[in-house]
C-alpha cells in the first residue's frame, strides 16, 4: 500500500502542520492555555479522521480498521508520554512558555526516530520472521510490568545520553528564552553553548525514544504495512504536543487508565505470540478488545476517583533552570 506518491503526501502535510504550528500560532512564546490546546487537539484529530476514512474508501474495511486501531492504540499510548513530560518539565523547572518550543521539536525529532525504528523493526519481521514472537512476549512482559507497577518513575540524571551531553557540551546556567544555543564568553572567547532547554530537549528525545520500544512493536500487532504503522504513529505524535497541555491538569484523574494500556499491551503481545500456531484475532474483534479496554478504564477512574494530592506539581515559571 506504500506507493511513493502516498509517501510524499503524508510527508507534506505532517511538514505543512509543523509549520502552521510553530510558524503561525506559536510564533511568539507563550502559555499554552486549555482552549488553545483544545482548538488543536480537535484539528488534528479531525485530520486523522478523514485520513483514516480515504484508507477505508481507497484499500477497503481491513486496511481502515487497521489505521483505526493502530491510531486508537499509538494514541492511548501517548498517554504515559504526557506524564513524563510533566515530570520533565517539573524536574527542570522548565517556565510553562518555553514548553511548547520543547515538544514541538521533541515531536520533530521523534518523527524521524521513529520512523527509523519502524523501517528497522519492518525490515527485521521481513527477513526474520521469528522476531515478531520476541515483540510478543516483550509486550506481555511489560503489559504485566506496568500493572503491577503503580508509580512511573523517570530519573532525568540516570539518562546516559544526558551524562555524555553535559560531559561534552558546554552549557550556560540559565534558560536563555526559547533558545536551545546561545554565545557566551569563555576564556576570553565568545563561544557557542548550549542553554538548559537542549538538556530538556535530549532528555525530551531520549525518553520517547524508550516508549517507541513498546508502541511500535505493539503496532506491528495491528498490521504490518509500513505506510499504515507509520502514519497512525504520526497522527499520533502529531497530537502529543496539544494533548499535553489539555491533559496535564487533569491527568491524575485517570488513575485507572494505566491498568487499561498494561491490557491493551499484554492482549496484543498475545495476539503477536498465537500466530504461531495459526490463530488470526481479526480486526475488527481487535479494535473492539482495545477500545472495551480503554473505555473501561477512563470510565472507572471517573467512578471512582482517587482523593490524594498529585504526585507531580506541574513546572513553575520561575527563570532558573535546576542545577
Amino acid at each position: 500500500m506504500g506507493q511513493l506518491w502516498m509517501w510524499a503526501s503524508l510527508g507534506l502535510f505532517i511538514l505543512t502542520m509543523l509549520a502552521i504550528d510553530l510558524g503561525v500560532f506559536n510564533r511568539k512564546a507563550h502559555v499554552i492555555g486549555f482552549r488553545e490546546a483544545a482548538r488543536w487537539t480537535v484539528v488534528v484529530v479531525t485530520s486523522a479522521a478523514v485520513f483514516n476514512l480515504w484508507i477505508f474508501y481507497r484499500s477497503g474495511l481491513g486496511a481502515g480498521l487497521e489505521f483505526t486501531t493502530g491510531y486508537l492504540i499509538e494514541l492511548a499510548l501517548s498517554v504515559d508520554n504526557v506524564f513524563v513530560f510533566i515530570l520533565i518539565f517539573s524536574y527542570f523547572r522548565v517556565p510553562a512558555q518555553y514548553q511548547h518550543r520543547v515538544l514541538f521539536w521533541g515531536i520533530f525529532g521523534a518523527l524521524v526516530l521513529r520512523g527509523v525504528m519502524i523501517a528497522t523493526g519492518w525490515l527485521l519481521i521481513d527477513r526474520f520472521h521469528w522476531i515478531i514472537y520476541i515483540f510478543g512476549a516483550f509486550l506481555v512482559f511489560t503489559g504485566i510490568r506496568m500493572a503491577t507497577h503503580d508509580e512511573l518513575e523517570v530519573e532525568p540524571e540516570a539518562n546516559p545520553v544526558l551524562k555524555l551531553v553535559r560531559r561534552y557540551v558546554p552549557m550556560t546556567p540559565r534558560y536563555e528564552g526559547t533558545r536551545f544555543f546561545t554565545r557566551s564568553l569563555i576564556g576570553g572567547r565568545l563561544r557557542l553553548v548550549a542553554t538548559p532547554l537542549f538538556v530538556v530537549l535530549v532528555v525530551v528525545e531520549t525518553t520517547d525514544v524508550v516508549f517507541a520500544l513498546d508502541s511500535i512493536p505493539a503496532i506491528f500487532a495491528v498490521t504490518r504495512d509500513p505506510f499504515l504503522v507509520f502514519s497512525s504513529n504520526a497522527f499520533a505524535i502529531l497530537g502529543l504536543r496539544s494533548m499535553y497541555f489539555l491533559l496535564a491538569g487533569v491527568i491524575e484523574k485517570f488513575h485507572y487508565l494505566n491498568l487499561g494500556l498494561a491490557g491493551v499491551l499484554s492482549f496484543v503481545g498475545v495476539k503477536m505470540l498465537i500466530t504461531y500456531f495459526h490463530v488470526e484475532i481479526p480486526i475488527g474483534l481487535s479494535l473492539g478488545i482495545v477500545g472495551a479496554m480503554l473505555g473501561i478504564a477512563v470510565t472507572a477512574s471517573l467512578i471512582f476517583p482517587q482523593h490524594h494530592k498529585a504526585r507531580v506539581p506541574l513546572a513553575d515559571d520561575g527563570p532558573e533552570s535546576r542545577p
